[in-house]
């Protein structure tokens, strides 16, 4: 069997292209934390609203005892629920996102945040919002007729500001 010098050579280059890929992949797996969703939980989509953590009264912004915060929001067609939320810049944020209906993409530009809201499991990204400014939370995956009507929005604030607001909620006061 003959095979030609210069198809050896394209042979070679592409092994070297894909071994190129797969280096750039681990290096983004190790060294700066880029890896595939590993957080697999389920939940019922038809009782979303009977749920202890995403029921109604449970949307949007929390901080636990520990100061950590979480937000909690749910897709729907065609729409995403709270509408707006204010959370402060320069501070770990976990979204937690569920769909009541079909699959959703939500895409915030400017920032790393991007994932697919599928029925039936909980869709959880950590996050940061570098700088204080308004924030368009967009759906990136077609839903339906009203798919280009679906965002929301995220108000980032300072740190200051948003423990000033903090402590007037709980009543306490600044010393």
């Amino acid at each position: 069997m003959h095979i030609d010098p210069l198809e050896k050579q394209w042979v070679q280059v592409v092994v070297g292209v894909c071994a190129l890929f797969v280096g750039i992949i681990m290096i983004d797996a190790l060294f700066h934390g880029v890896n595939a969703p590993s957080n697999v939980e389920t939940i019922d989509s038809a009782k979303l609203h009977l749920s202890e953590e995403f029921g109604e009264q449970n949307l949007g912004v929390s901080t636990d005892e520990n100061g950590h915060i979480t937000v909690r929001m749910v897709a729907g067609r065609y729409s995403f629920f709270p509408k707006n939320i204010v959370v402060p810049a320069e501070t770990p944020i976990t979204f937690r996102w569920v769909s009541i209906d079909v699959l959703h993409g939500v895409h915030v530009p400017m920032t790393n945040m991007s994932t697919m809201i599928v029925p039936g499991f909980v869709a959880e990204l950590l996050t940061t919002f570098p700088k204080p400014g308004d924030y368009p939370v967009l759906c990136n995956e077609y839903c339906g007729l009203g798919h280009d009507h679906m965002w929301s929005r995220i108000d980032v604030i300072e740190k200051e500001q948003w423990s000033t607001q903090q402590n007037r909620a709980t009543g306490e006061t600044e010393s």
